[in-house]
């Protein structure tokens, strides 16, 4: 069993940044694939990033390239999901999720999809203001 504990949220004036960090603990955290994602009030969950375990491949949603980067130090067990240049649309709260190779394959289609991820974190608030 994966627990996976998200921190680093908080409230920041648009065009500034924040690093969010996601410690897990309880599994063999670098044959996972990480996952970010984010759910904003009123909207549905969407997928934001990831990182595959095998090749430390990152896959962006078309909203945040250039502006997110995902890393991960297995060592400490932590993926980290750094944003720059936010915007008021980044207002949401931030979950980290950890998904087996199985279940993605690997592909684009599976690593996007929330369904593929069998643990999550409680989430982090991310507030942008204008």
């Amino acid at each position: 069993q994966v627990q996976l504990v998200e921190s680093g949220g908080g409230l920041v004036q648009a065009g500034g940044s924040l690093r969010l960090s996601c410690a897990a603990s309880g599994g063999t955290f670098s044959n996972y694939d990480m996952g970010w994602f984010r759910q904003a009030p009123g909207k549905e969950r969407e997928f934001v990033g990831v990182m595959r375990w095998r090749d430390n491949f990152t896959y962006y949603t078309d909203s945040v390239k250039g502006r997110f980067t995902i890393s991960r130090d297995n060592a400490k067990n932590t993926v980290y999901l750094q944003m720059s240049s936010l915007k008021p649309e980044d207002t949401a709260v931030y979950y980290c999720a950890a998904a087996s190779g199985s279940a993605t394959l690997g592909t684009y289609y599976r690593l996007r999809l929330g369904g593929s991820y069998a643990y999550w974190g409680r989430g982090t608030q991310v507030t942008v203001s204008s």
